[in-house]
């Protein structure tokens, strides 16, 4: 292989790197941006009540992971999750270095989205938020919420590719409804809503809980995914 060839041939590979990495940042932005945001103009429009802003922010945040992941996982896997990648990490499916790298541009792309959505509603841009969420209902939500959505995430892969988006957006549609936490089911999305102080918060008291119940709930997970392996019918 002469130099010219393996010169092109890194050139494309750093490409291909700093794609999946804007592709995790720029879509974990934005769903943060959706959450947050759809969470402040539902309770403002909601004239008191809660019901009906839940139903909207619910709504807002099942369809932008349905688009996100359709436009994005082609070029990154669209995990937007720690949770999603320390999984695919646990299956060998993502090296170390490129987990942490993920989740690194996760975490900061989670927060920027916040701020984000803060500063499009006019309010302060930096935020601490004051709603507690902390009690063992919703740390057990929180554990059956991402043992779910991995799970999904993992058999969809694994048996129906094209239904992911499908698969995730209605996941969360539905998780937001039967668990007590509203199914945060992601430790990026945990850390950085401590940053608005709005509906969708959580006071920083209770993001570690919440984020050790996500992870037990992933290995969980995993674990069950292997039961599934070859499982897949012929024909």
């Amino acid at each position: 292989m002469t130099h010219s060839i393996r010169a092109k041939l890194a050139t494309r590979a750093k490409l291909a790197t700093r794609a999946k990495l804007a592709a995790e940042f720029i879509g974990t932005a934005l769903l943060l941006a959706a959450v947050v945001g759809s969470g402040i103009m539902a309770e403002a429009l909601a004239g008191g009540n809660t019901a009906i802003a839940l139903l909207a922010n619910t709504i807002a945040t099942g369809a932008i992971l349905f688009v996100l992941i359709t436009v994005f996982g082609p070029v990154s896997g669209a995990h937007f999750n720690p949770a999603v990648t320390l999984a695919f990490l646990l299956r060998r499916e993502i090296t170390p270095s490129a987990a942490t790298i993920y989740i690194l541009i996760q975490i900061v792309g989670a927060i920027a989205g916040v701020l984000l959505a803060n500063a499009m509603f006019d309010l302060d841009v930096i935020q601490t938020s004051q709603k507690i969420r902390s009690s063992g209902g919703q740390w057990l939500s929180e554990g059956v919420a991402t043992f779910g959505l991995v799970l999904a995430i993992l058999l969809s892969v694994r048996f129906r590719p094209d239904a992911v988006a499908a698969v995730v957006g209605l996941y969360i549609t539905s998780a937001y409804w039967f668990t007590a936490s509203t199914s945060f089911a992601n430790p990026a999305v945990t850390v950085a809503r401590q940053f608005s102080d709005t509906f969708a918060g959580i006071a920083p008291a209770g993001v570690t809980a919440f984020i050790l119940a996500q992870l037990a709930g992933m290995a969980v997970a995993v674990a069950a995914d292997r039961l599934f392996a070859g499982g897949q019918k012929d024909g």
